[in-house]
């Protein structure tokens, strides 16, 4: 208990220790309303080399203009004192270098008063093809004191470490995204999810979230100082092989409390539908962003409000996709949904790390706490989920007859990373029966966990939330063995007996 009192008193969480603005802690970087500044315009120039020798055609921004280096590696931006960095799309082929804090190291900082500056990035090429290459997503770490900081760093992490491991086994080129929710609002314990970061000794690509902002401020554009201090830009672009990666900011803050919408302003629509302009059509893009752009649970809950929930000017993003073959990563939801929004666009809707905030081992889908595992080849990607603490086999939970009380006289199974492309099917005494039912209700282990004013435990207000990745089935009163076999669309098959 001693312990835990130095460790938030170090942190300011209970004793006030750090000073205050309007409810924001300054000493983590919450940025106060600035002077008047006038606009000055500033000459960014650089070169983009490896091993002294200029390399061309590297995409160069100011997160406003977008320019290609000549055949020198060389690059002029005309910008401005009101944009913070200079950073590249970093090509294929050449190695992510990190930051003292694990994260990847793309950018440079702008100095808002030199009217000429000059930077170098220099590359160093990879030992191995990254056209085969692989990604951890974590969703929501959302660490909100030092049990959950804890929890992250000493019992998750090492699920982590284990996973990349084996990844590097297949290939040395392994990288994460933080898709998001990195803290949960105490932006001192970054410094927790660092130190995750640093154990796994791959580079990160961070995602800023709701819960990794500024809040307080009178506007969205004041909200991401601690953020951006830490991991730099908030959107941007980078190459693997040959698939190009995309992150964005969808989390608009609208100045009132902790309120937000999900929405991608004008300012990164413009310059993603620049940055694609250099992409070829066809290739696969990957979009990582915090709040999902939709979800099922627009027709589960039909009466709630989702503009927090989901990204309200999404048809115009998926208009800048339409000629490439996408793929949307999110978080936010702490549920797990896959969802084809057309032939050529898929999102994935992740679980999280945390569960349902670090209050068991489910979200409140009954998904486990994980992450997902990404595994590209060419331009083909596959993934899984992997629960934390489980094999990566572990792929669904199995209910007999009577645990659902909604289908009592029926078994269920929630299969959480389920896409229509799945198969989910049962076996009585070895004959097939065929493929089982899917259903919209809740998971019964949430409910044992989760429901009613007094659990969870650690956080009372969760409660358990309707999924349709469940699936229900009735087998003969005669059957003696039941197999339940899920087939994933890579045609990976997973089982589990059963002996009435």
């Amino acid at each position: 208990m001693e312990n835990r009192r130095k460790f938030i008193k170090k942190l300011g969480i209970i004793t006030g220790s750090l000073p205050f603005v309007g409810g924001i802690s300054t000493a983590y970087g919450a940025e106060l309303l600035p002077e008047k500044e006038v606009y000055v315009s500033l000459s960014i120039k650089g070169k983009v080399v490896s091993k002294g020798k200029g390399i061309k055609n590297v995409v160069v921004t100011d997160g406003r203009t977008l320019v290609k280096t000549d055949k020198q590696g060389s690059f002029t931006i005309e910008s401005g004192n009101d944009v913070e960095f200079v950073y590249i799309s970093l090509p294929a082929g050449y190695e992510i270098t990190q930051l003292d804090n694990g994260s990847a190291n793309y950018f440079k900082r702008i100095d808002k008063v030199k009217k000429e500056q000059f930077f170098t990035f220099d590359l160093q090429p990879l030992k191995e093809s990254d056209k085969e290459h692989h990604f951890l997503l974590l969703a929501d770490p959302q660490i909100q004191d030092e049990y959950e900081a804890e929890q992250l760093v000493n019992t998750a992490t090492p699920d982590f470490i284990a996973t990349i491991q084996e990844l590097k086994q297949k290939n040395s080129n392994v990288f994460g995204i933080g898709c998001g929710d990195l803290v949960f609002d105490h932006l001192e314990l970054f410094e927790s999810y660092n130190t995750s970061v640093k154990k796994m000794e791959i580079p990160f690509f961070q995602v800023i979230g709701n819960h990794d902002m500024d809040l307080g401020n009178r506007s969205d554009a004041t909200t991401a100082f601690t953020f951006k201090n830490q991991y730099g830009p908030t959107y941007y672009s980078f190459n693997r092989g040959e698939v190009h990666y995309v992150v964005l900011d969808d989390v608009f803050f609208i100045g009132v409390d902790k309120q937000y919408i999900g929405y991608v302003n004008e300012q990164q629509l413009a310059w993603l539908e620049k940055d694609l302009s250099f992409v070829t059509p066809g290739t696969t893009v990957i979009v990582s962003l915090h709040i999902p752009t939709y979800t099922g649970d627009v027709a589960r809950y039909p009466k709630n409000n989702h503009m927090g929930g989901t990204v309200n000017n999404r048809v115009h993003l998926y208009q800048l996709l339409a000629p490439y073959k996408a793929h949307i990563m999110s978080g936010h939801t702490h549920f797990n949904d896959n969802m084809m929004l057309n032939e050529n666009l898929y999102e994935h809707c992740h679980g999280t790390v945390c569960g349902a905030w670090w209050s068991g081992p489910i979200c409140f889908d009954g998904t486990p706490s994980g992450y997902g595992v990404y595994s590209v080849k060419g331009s083909e990607v596959s993934w899984y989920y992997k629960s934390l603490g489980q094999d990566k086999t572990h792929q669904f939970r199995v209910y007999t007859e009577g645990e659902n009380k909604e289908y009592s006289d029926a078994w269920s199974v929630n299969v959480w990373n389920w896409d229509v492309n799945w198969q989910v099917r049962w076996y009585e005494d070895g004959e097939l029966k065929g493929d089982m039912i899917r259903v919209t209700t809740l998971d019964p282990l949430s409910i044992q966990l989760h429901k009613g004013a007094k659990l969870p435990e650690r956080r009372t207000w969760v409660e358990p939330h309707l999924t349709d990745h469940m699936f229900v089935f009735r087998p003969n009163k005669q059957t003696q063995n039941i197999l339940v076999e899920v087939v994933d669309r890579f045609g990976n098959k997973y089982t589990q007996k059963f002996k009435k």
